[in-house]
């Protein structure tokens, strides 16, 4: 198979490997000449297309042709133009959504005294501001030496932010802290302070709520004689706490995983984010939840979106997570179209509608039944969306403070970022899989080389369940662990 014509309506077909100019590929039984040399994930035309008709790619508008473009033709950002607009009125046209089948499954975990469930047990120091990273780091690096029992490993989070910031931004800084303070994966919680900064310890406890003293403690540095001996003492005493839990039998209803794609390719909309679609309608199935994001690689499929949304009021709420979110950028002077980066864009990808329409797939095909803004956690199970940017760690970090165990991460050209919680890489094609298997943890690339989707999505489905139940992604197994806070504002 040299090329894919995704959906029945398409006028152009995608090409699996390269086509050499000259060759002749097939489409619904028709010989169709390369005009030029098609590189693998780029579009071949499979008709004439006029300036200015639409070119068409899942079976929806991907842009209009910027000039004519014959049939055989190489079809990238030499010939097509987006065809979105600014912000947009939009009106409820809900469609039926078959609910995913139901089914029973478990993994093992650890079920923590608040009812939540956590996939690993990890004990982590959190700076509440950038003044005490390095503090923080010795501290973690220290205390690797008393880890016992179940306690798999220490981690500091460092991140720049906590003080010499204002209003919402301060505000989500506060928020994604004491999310993660929250987290269920993590069995203790170190919370590190300065003592003069904006988002200090105590204003800091009111974001937190009511916690467990023996799983979080607190250490402000201006207050101790000896920082980190004293830290470190801390989290001997949360390793004692954590160390005698056990892993055991928790249904997979309460299990959160995030859908997240980066670096994607011409194969990422074909194999990755289909198949981890087809993964989150699994795990809906068997009671548990999905949360996507990213919502600048909606722009121009969100009405896809808004129509499986279970009620108007989630309508409303998905209208302004996107309409916000246009907003954001015009506030800050900037193109909202400004999309797809350079690496898509070698990799086959067009125009935004082109990402868009391959990355909301990661959703399935369940409906909508939340819709959180930045920093608000899961409360609703099945499908949620999330306001957070494409900036790969903000929005898996953004994810994991939402709730997500695991973040599923599909990618075409690799990358080996982590997050605060495990985050599997999900090649789109093989040719990636192989170069970087200490990158990559599972490759779609199979469904264009033979395999069906529901054997593949199956496969993924199980090895999602064997890294809840302790199995190391890649990136844990390097010892990556990263975290970034959206910053929104202005800077003091």
């Amino acid at each position: 198979m040299m090329i894919l014509k995704i959906h029945e309506n398409d006028n152009v077909a995608v090409a699996i490997e390269t086509i050499p100019a000259g060759l002749e590929v097939e489409a619904d039984g028709e010989k169709i000449k390369a005009l030029e040399e098609i590189p693998a994930g780029h579009k071949i035309a499979l008709c004439d297309i006029r300036e200015g008709e639409q070119v068409i790619k899942y079976g929806c508008p991907i842009g209009n042709a910027k000039e004519d473009i014959r049939k055989g033709g190489w079809i990238h950002t030499h010939n097509v133009k987006t065809g979105l607009g600014d912000l947009l009125t939009y009106t409820y046209n809900p469609v039926s959504v078959k609910e995913p089948e139901a089914k029973e499954v478990f993994f093992q975990g650890f079920m923590r005294k608040d009812g939540k469930a956590g996939i690993r047990n990890e004990i982590w120091v959190i700076p509440t501001v950038g003044c005490v990273n390095n503090v923080a780091g010795a501290i973690a690096k220290a205390a690797n030496a008393y880890i016992k029992g179940s306690v798999e490993e220490v981690i500091a989070f460092p991140h720049p932010y906590g003080c010499s910031q204002m209003g919402e931004d301060q505000e989500h800084t506060r928020q994604i802290l004491a999310d993660l303070i929250n987290h269920p994966n993590a069995g203790g919680v170190l919370v590190l302070g300065l003592g003069c900064e904006n988002s200090n310890i105590d204003v800091l406890k009111p974001y937190i709520g009511d916690y467990d003293e023996n799983r979080v403690k607190f250490l402000v540095c201006q207050e101790a004689e000896d920082e980190i001996a004293q830290g470190v003492e801390l989290v001997k005493e949360l390793i004692d706490y954590a160390s005698p839990m056990k892993r055991e039998k928790i249904s997979a209803s309460h299990l959160i995983v995030g859908l997240k794609c980066g670096g994607s390719d011409g194969f990422s909309g074909i194999t990755a984010n289909p198949l981890v679609g087809k993964f989150s309608d699994l795990l809906i199935g068997a009671g548990g939840t999905t949360i996507l994001t990213e919502v600048p690689e909606m722009f121009g499929a969100e009405i896809l979106l808004m129509n499986r949304c279970e009620n108007e009021e989630l309508f409303d709420k998905t209208v302004t997570l996107i309409n916000d979110f246009k907003t954001y950028f015009k506030n800050h002077n900037q193109t909202i179209y400004e999309n797809p980066s350079p690496g898509n864009k070698k990799g086959g990808i067009s125009t935004l509608e082109d990402k868009s329409l391959g990355c909301t797939q990661k959703s399935g095909s369940a409906a909508v039944k939340g819709v959180l803004h930045y920093g608000e956690t899961v409360k609703t199970p099945g499908l949620n969306l999330l306001s957070a940017p494409g900036n790969d760690l903000v929005a898996a970090t953004a994810l994991a403070a939402s709730g997500a165990h695991i973040v599923l991460f599909t990618t075409g050209r690799g990358t080996p970022f982590a997050s605060p919680v495990p985050t599997m890489k999900i090649s789109s094609n093989s040719r990636l899989a192989n170069a970087k298997s200490n990158w990559i943890d599972f490759n779609a690339g199979v469904l264009v080389e033979g395999e069906s989707m529901e054997k593949a999505a199956e496969r993924l489905f199980r090895l999602v369940i064997e890294i809840a139940s302790g199995k190391k992604v890649c990136s844990e197994e390097a010892g990556f662990h990263d975290m970034a806070i959206f910053k929104q504002g202005v800077t003091l």
